[in-house]
């Protein structure tokens, strides 16, 4: 995994550590943990990107909701 994948793989965390919300920072960083250690099969390391972002962007929104 290249330097610049590294934070591409830890996005779906910060995001989750912008929404403040605890129930999405663990399975946030289960997946971006994930992500990186698929490093190697992008295939199956996209599949768990997008499900960490996926629960990220519903986090973050949830927040901005809620103002």
């Amino acid at each position: 995994m290249d330097v610049l994948q590294i934070p591409i793989a830890a996005m779906p965390f910060l995001l989750a550590l912008v929404s403040r919300t605890g129930k999405a920072i663990a399975p946030c960083l289960l997946a971006s943990v994930v992500t990186m250690l698929l490093g190697g099969e992008p295939h199956r390391a996209v599949v768990a990107w997008c499900v960490g972002m996926l629960i990220a962007a519903v986090a973050l929104r949830e927040r901005l909701r809620a103002g």
